[in-house]
């Protein structure tokens, strides 16, 4: 911990801020020191052969935005258990004597806090998550250090990068396919991010970036330590996932085997440390295997030969998408079937029982996961799936309605007052334990669509 954050912690302990406090105040003009304008545009940039990367970074404009995007991303706490708004309190103070050491190259990042986050497939995935001034530095860095490196990657990077997602991505892939390449060479990086090597990184970033400050207080963030368990465990690779700069220097280190690939021509789609390369035989992809074992060898890092393979482009996903031919021979997305199977598993665990949630309350609590799935996999064109997962969802809420009504009399009242026959009532509520089964055609004239739909659930056909 720096000097300056040891006597922040000493003097302010723990505070509380007003939510919504102005964020012009969070950090003065004398503190920032002169604001680097960019003639035209105004912004922080660095002026051209000088350096000054790191003072643009640190330019009372940039860190605005900066804090602004750290709290909009509402992070938790890192190890000094100070959360967004005890941390512009401190700053308000303290600022001019972090940012005088982060000048000098005095400063030193804390530990990151070890967080093991729980994957669909029942594995775990860890992340380091920074404290929030760290979280900010590194923002404010990121703005400054993208706009200038991110123009020299390849087209064939879609991940973490301005104006651009995984759904780009996905459509380089289902092109090269659609142009006869339908071998596909699917590598998969083991635990890439716990593997990063910080010289051969250091090394490729300094290539790109002229600025000792920066250089240094970048590699002071990849040497900074994990706590795990109140143990703080020094780091000698990896770059742990939840910092913002963790993306930008994941591409600059796998950029070299994007330019590899590029330059003997390639069809190929990467995004993070997942890529494939389509080619039109297996005998070329085996070729291209060799070549990429050589050049992630070069960085140190391995391919997990388990989940990689070389295979035909309609056997393997690609970001949670698999391809398939329709008629006339037209290539396709589809939702692989594994995240079909992972949206089923977190519906069931959105809607167990609990608590006696009323269905709007369960509706509430589904609204947001189905809309970033819906979204997330749009491209998917397959509508016999949209419309049975819509119908596997509708039926279960309709279960979970019958139980939430439990009795058999509740039951028949609740269905007359929704205008169910006089048949159905009864006959739902006779069976009124069979939850699953009255659920199915016998509820469809009374909790019907619009029914849901007037709840504000989304369809997903």
């Amino acid at each position: 911990m720096s000097k300056a954050m040891r006597q922040m912690l000493d003097k302010s302990g723990r505070v509380s801020v007003a939510q919504g406090e102005a964020v012009r105040d969070l950090i003065s003009d004398e503190a920032c020191g002169p604001l680097l304008e960019h003639p035209e545009t105004g912004s922080a940039k660095p002026r051209v052969g000088t350096g000054g990367l790191l003072e643009a970074a640190l330019t009372r404009q940039n860190l605005q935005v900066a804090f602004k995007r750290v709290k909009a991303n509402k992070g938790a706490a890192g190890v000094d258990g100070l959360d967004i708004g005890q941390t512009a309190e401190l700053l308000r103070t303290n600022w001019p004597d972090i940012r005088q050491e982060l000048l000098a190259g005095r400063y030193r990042p804390q530990p990151v806090r070890k967080v093991m986050i729980p994957k669909p497939d029942g594995s775990q995935r860890e992340l380091g998550i920074p404290t929030v001034l760290d979280r900010l530095i590194q923002q404010a860095l990121l703005q400054v250090l993208q706009p200038i490196i991110d123009p020299s990657f390849s087209e064939h990077s879609h991940g973490f990068r301005p104006g651009r997602r995984a759904h780009d991505a996905v459509k380089a892939a289902r092109a090269a396919v659609a142009s006869g390449k339908r071998v596909v060479v699917d590598v998969d990086l083991a635990k890439f991010f716990d593997r990063v090597n910080h010289d051969i990184l250091i090394d490729r970033l300094s290539k790109r970036v002229d600025d000792v400050g920066v250089i240094r207080l970048i590699r002071a963030y990849l040497n900074a330590g994990i706590m795990d368990g109140g143990v703080v465990m020094e780091r000698q690779m990896g770059t742990p996932q939840g910092g913002p700069l963790s993306p930008l220097l994941a591409n600059v280190l796998l950029d070299e085997v994007d330019k590899a690939l590029e330059a003997r021509g390639y069809s190929f789609a990467r995004y993070a440390d997942d890529c494939n390369v389509y080619v039109g035989s297996v005998k070329a992809g085996e070729r291209v295997m060799e070549l990429l074992r050589n050049l992630y060898a070069g960085l140190k890092l391995q391919i997990n030969e388990a989940k990689s393979a070389v295979a035909s482009a309609f056997g393997r996903k690609f970001l949670g998408y698999a391809l398939w031919v329709a008629k006339g021979q037209e290539v396709k997305c589809a939702v692989a079937k594994k995240p079909l199977q992972n949206f089923k598993a977190r519906i069931r665990q959105l809607t167990r029982r609990s608590g006696g949630r009323s269905m709007e309350q369960v509706v509430e609590k589904l609204r947001p996961y189905l809309l970033g799935w819906k979204a997330y996999f749009g491209l998917a064109q397959t509508p016999k799936v949209w419309r049975e997962l819509d119908e596997w969802l509708r039926h279960r809420l309709r279960a979970i309605q019958l139980r939430h009504w439990k009795r058999p009399k509740t039951i028949y009242r609740e269905l007359k007052a929704l205008g169910a026959k006089e048949t159905v009532a009864r006959r739902v509520a006779g069976n009124s334990r069979r939850w699953w089964r009255n659920s199915a055609k016998l509820l469809n004239s009374v909790l019907t669509i619009a029914y849901f739909d007037r709840m504000g659930l989304p369809r997903l056909s």
